[in-house]
């Protein structure tokens, strides 16, 4: 069976890999973690890169599977463990909305995050993913507002998780307008004894990181 098989979680304080690890948590299942430490230049070992060229993560092994990508590694590991019910089976008609918002974050939100950040505007913004900033957010207050309480109804997904850490980070570091949807959404991710799990154990390490 498939989740029978190794799992091993190439982690790094602060990244992305922390939506992974939040995942883990809330599937419940055993695996082994491996820290790599950035500023030691441990992503761009020859061991490491041959697991994942960019030198980056998250990244998972799972038996002789190779994940990487947040968003692809959550939307594999919910279809590996199906028993902790994060993701809707292939044939509910539901699956496609999961999907849509699943991948919104990478695909959407992240492109927007970093123009905004870096203060771009293009000319033709018809080219951009998430088309301009003015049309991303009433789309994204209205998903996250309608969440009931999560954005695929009553059930927690790996929508949550992934779209969820998106607006954390974005609140977080002020690229979000502080909105009461926004803070309301994040208080019911902040109350998931799985998300808190993951806070504990990566604490000591995000204070090791921001002290250096």
């Amino acid at each position: 069976m498939i989740s029978d098989r190794k799992l091993t979680f190439y982690h790094a304080i602060p990244s992305r890999s922390s939506t992974v690890h939040w995942m883990l948590h809330e599937l419940g299942i055993e695996f082994d973690v491996k820290m790599l430490d950035f500023r030691k230049g441990e992503g761009q070992t020859s061991e490491y890169l041959a697991i994942n060229p960019l030198g980056k993560v998250p990244t998972i092994v799972h038996g002789d599977t190779v994940v990487t990508e947040a968003a692809a590694i959550c939307c594999y590991l919910a279809d590996a463990y199906p028993e902790a019910g994060l993701a809707p089976a292939a044939d509910d008609p539901i699956r496609g909305e999961y999907l849509r918002w699943l991948f919104f974050s990478p695909a959407t939100i992240e492109p927007a995050f970093i123009d905004r950040v870096r203060q771009y505007e293009a000319e033709d913004c018809s080219q951009n993913s998430y088309r301009n900033w003015e049309t991303l957010m009433p789309i994204l207050l209205d998903v996250v507002g309608k969440a009931d309480p999560w954005v695929l109804g009553q059930k927690f997904t790996t929508v949550d998780v992934v779209l969820g850490a998106t607006i954390r980070f974005g609140c977080m570091f002020g690229i979000l307008p502080k909105d009461p949807v926004f803070e309301a959404y994040i208080v019911r991710i902040d109350a998931r004894p799985a998300y808190q799990r993951a806070q504990e154990l990566d604490a000591p390490y995000f204070a090791a990181a921001m002290a250096g």
